[in-house]
């Protein structure tokens, strides 16, 4: 890695019980498409097993190609409440790691495939 990386102070201690309460799972990424209107926002469909979401991305620009995700397996938070963007759902949010830290995002993947809809913990 060629560029300088400042790490972050980490973040105040929180309780085992606020931990538990965030619903981190598995997904399948099938499509990836373009969210009118936006410079930023990519609308995903993942597989979760027993059922489909559209989870909207801020990583239009993060990538030479965003559909070169399409067919990976990634982790989302699905219990956040649903929230409307230019006039598309989102129904949970991508982990991708290094977007906080100014660093190109990497997704946040399982080292090897398993069932859609595992379980984080």
């Amino acid at each position: 890695m060629s560029e300088k990386f400042m790490l972050a102070p980490i973040k105040p201690a929180i309780s085992f019980a606020d931990l538990d309460r965030i619903d981190v799972r598995v997904g399948t990424i099938l499509s990836v498409e373009d969210v009118a209107g936006s410079e930023r926002l990519l609308k995903l469909t993942v597989d979760f097993g027993d059922h489909r979401r559209s989870i909207l991305a801020g990583m239009k620009q993060e990538r030479e190609d965003p559909r070169e995700i399409e067919g990976r397996q990634a982790l989302f938070v699905v219990n956040l409440e649903p929230k409307k963007m230019l006039g598309q759902l989102s129904e949970g949010m991508l982990f991708d790691i290094g977007y906080a830290d100014g660093i190109v995002p990497a997704l946040a993947i399982p080292e090897r495939t398993v069932p859609n809809g595992s379980r984080l913990g």
